[in-house]
């Protein structure tokens, strides 16, 4: 069942390199396909032996919308980006990709290793003229509502060009993700006064200034207004970024743990957490890291989406609905015009 001319709106999907193995990816493909009618075509790409059976077993071998692209490598999470990608030319994540380069797909989800899912879309898809960078985007709550973080740790050592980008990059994942109009953009810093916080801070507020209407910039923020409703798109570089997002992913981890603990400690407190069943239903999936499933790569000349290495089935199934809205979106085309009006800019009123 393999597919080598499939239409551009088609989602590859990276069956072997998650923690969890290609069993829970096909499974996420099934309840996708089920799920979302409006999903016009998968590639699951990896080995065929271990796909084919698996397709069969999930009761997916009459759907016309999947198709198998065969890969016989695996990049492990345990091998270095670089040399997994000499290494490893018939891998899955590189075939993947590949089918993006190619046209034969619009999209790539994987779980597998970061660091070659980032150098290789870099590498074989290359940045959108005008961006230098691509930054990864997440999704995370606050209050009343979401918000779009990037960059989350594609670039941790970045230049404010870089940060002007990512302000761009959020600005369009949030509309097409969050459906917010005209999103409110901040920069995480350490202080809100003017000449606050270090050199690359100040210097991408004053660049963000200069843009004009391009971008909603509302000013620097702090860290504690960060889950406020004060933003919808928070500007980092990706080490802060990276940092921000494995702190709240834990501390989601370490309050489900706690609060478990506490409501279990007597009956009547047993009692009560079972009458507030509803409300902490309702709190657990308005916190939960896999209601989006993943966080694109912006900013490449193609579209991936990295999903955890952990992601279980419903995770996956987040990260392809995300994959989904964002081939509908098209918003590769308006990103590429508003970085050059901005880059415009900035050249204008450097001249002045």
């Amino acid at each position: 069942m393999v597919n080598h001319s499939a239409p551009t709106s088609r989602i590859a999907v990276d069956a072997m390199g998650g923690d969890l193995g290609p069993f829970e990816v096909v499974a996420a493909v099934s309840l996708a396909l089920r799920q979302q009618a409006d999903l016009n075509a998968i590639t699951l790409v990896g080995d065929e032996a271990i796909l084919g059976p698996m397709v069969a077993d999930a009761h997916l071998s009459g759907d016309a919308r999947l198709s198998i692209f065969h890969a016989s490598e695996v990049i492990t999470m345990e091998d270095k980006p670089l040399n997994a990608l000499k290494r490893k030319k018939d891998s899955s994540m590189i075939r993947a990709i590949e089918l993006v380069k190619n046209h034969q797909a619009s999209v790539v989800v994987s779980c597998g290793n970061t660091g070659a899912l980032m150098a290789g879309g870099t590498l074989r898809l290359r940045p959108m003229e005008g961006i230098a960078r691509p930054a990864l985007a997440a999704i995370c709550p606050r209050e009343g509502g979401h918000f779009v973080l990037i960059d989350a740790g594609a670039n941790p050592e970045a230049k404010p060009e870089h940060l002007l980008h990512n302000a761009i990059l959020g600005t369009h994942f949030c509309r097409v993700m969050l459906g917010v109009k005209k999103p409110r953009v901040g920069l995480i810093t350490i202080g809100t006064e003017e000449g606050k916080g270090n050199t690359l801070v100040s210097e991408t507020h004053d660049l963000l200034k200069r843009t004009g209407d391009l971008i909603n910039y509302v000013g620097p923020i702090e860290g504690f207004q960060v889950f406020a409703n004060r933003v919808d798109v928070v500007v980092c570089d990706g080490f802060v970024g990276n940092i921000m997002l494995k702190s709240w992913e834990s501390l989601v981890k370490f309050f489900s743990s706690m609060l478990k603990e506490e409501l279990r400690a007597n009956p009547l407190r047993a009692a009560g957490a079972l009458l507030s069943k509803g409300a902490f239903n309702s709190l657990r999936e308005r916190i939960n890291p896999e209601r989006y499933g993943g966080a694109p790569l912006l900013g490449l000349n193609g579209n991936i989406l990295k999903a955890h290495g952990s992601s279980n089935r419903h995770a996956i199934k987040s990260a392809i609905f995300a994959a989904n809205a964002i081939v509908k979106a098209d918003m590769n085309q308006q990103i590429v015009a508003d970085i050059s009006s901005a880059n415009e800019r900035i050249a204008q009123t450097a001249s002045i």
